[in-house]
């Protein structure tokens, strides 16, 4: 009799921490710069930093993704870098260099806006 109340219980703990954490912004590459600016320029410190640190990590991500690729490319023969496999992956760096370019853009007004309020910055180097 108590099993399923309890399960119920901890169904309902997940859920609620699912839609309390899982819900967050998260690092937006299309967002136009000028509404980063507005949106940060309205954040507590504790906010700020941690957009700083989700960009950050989407950034360190993607560049995970380059180093992948970029290991692939290098193991394709000369004889065949013009080739439809190494266009792709050439194709694919090129997305992914554009993507870390516009997430750095964004991520660096949290951070200059987090310097300006004289938040931590630590850790939030890339």
């Amino acid at each position: 009799m108590r099993t399923p109340k309890t399960i119920t219980f901890y169904c309902l703990v997940v859920l609620c921490a699912l839609v309390l954490f899982g819900c967050g912004k998260k690092a937006d590459e299309s967002k136009p710069v000028s509404e980063v600016k507005a949106e940060a320029d309205k954040m507590s410190v504790d906010e700020l930093r941690s957009m700083a640190i989700k960009y950050k990590d989407a950034i360190l991500a993607k560049q995970g993704e380059v180093e992948k690729f970029t290991g692939k490319l290098k193991d394709i023969p000369i004889t065949e870098m013009l080739g439809t496999e190494a266009k792709e992956l050439k194709a694919e760096i090129e997305n992914l260099s554009s993507s870390i370019t516009a997430l750095k853009k964004r991520f660096q007004v949290y951070y200059d806006n987090l310097e300006e309020k004289k938040g931590d910055l630590s850790g939030l180097e890339i």
